[in-house]
């Protein structure tokens, strides 16, 4: 694969992306490693993975700091920016990438708690560390940000609903971002091949992923997807805040 940023292009810089542990975030964490920064690698429960990942990148020479923080827990967030505070006093970029909803076992307002409540804190709790010029990527799906013109299925539609209210909360804040010279991105994807919830789909909706790659034509794979992401985080914002990755073909507009 060909390095996705520019190698040493973040060198000195450091970088914190939510729910990376695996997946896109993992992918995401590492193609910013690749090009020199800083990470802190956060997970809510998977610490053996994080830990794996962190050993690996720090064999590309730069530092990986491993932070355990459940994004719904207020103060479990404040430690977590506490120790990357201590660590490395400052962020260039953090990545709004853990989402959920569609976990078996959680309250009714589980999806809202930590799609739109919990993104807004983080991103608040994060803002005394945000350097000047600094970049904020939050991660959402074609589902999710096309829901109010585009039915999705109903397994996911309380997810959907509750990461586009998540989207609308965190835009509010974009004109006191833009003051201190942030940067803010919203990156959405179609359904992407191997993650969490498009398992969780199949499971719910046998056949709905291969009916959805039919209909787009493509769908990205989880280091594909995380290249838009990582990308997000350098290129110039879009002029709208919004990067839409894969096929749109088929949903309304906003």
């Amino acid at each position: 694969m060909s390095q996705t940023l520019p190698s040493g292009s973040l060198s000195g810089k450091t970088a914190l992306v939510t729910g990376s542990s695996r997946g896109i975030g993992a992918d995401t964490v590492r193609y910013f490693a690749e090009a020199g920064a800083n990470v802190v690698i956060n997970f809510r429960n998977k610490a053996p993975r994080a830990e794996k990942l962190a050993a690996q990148l720090r064999e590309l020479g730069v530092e990986a700091l491993v932070v355990g923080a459940d994004l719904t827990d207020p103060e479990s967030v404040k430690a977590m920016f506490d120790e990357v505070e201590r660590t490395f006093g400052g962020l260039d970029i953090l990545v709004l990438n853990a989402s959920g909803g569609m976990e078996s076992g959680m309250a009714e307002d589980y999806a809202l708690l930590l799609n739109r409540d919990a993104q807004v804190n983080v991103l608040e709790t994060a803002l005394p560390l945000l350097k000047d010029e600094a970049r904020v990527v939050f991660v959402t799906s074609h589902q999710a940000h096309f829901i109010r013109t585009t039915p999705t299925m109903p397994e996911y539609e309380p997810v959907a609903l509750s990461k586009r209210a998540g989207e609308d909360a965190l835009r509010e804040k974009i004109p006191a971002l833009e003051e201190r010279g942030i940067g803010f991105t919203i990156v959405s994807g179609d359904m992407i091949e191997g993650t969490i919830t498009a398992t969780l789909l199949e499971r719910a909706n046998p056949g709905a992923i291969s009916a959805r790659r039919e209909d787009a034509g493509k769908l990205y794979n989880v280091a594909e997807f995380a290249a838009e992401v990582a990308r997000a985080a350098v290129d110039p914002v879009p002029a709208d805040n919004t990067r839409l990755v894969g096929d749109t073909g088929s949903f309304g507009g906003e």
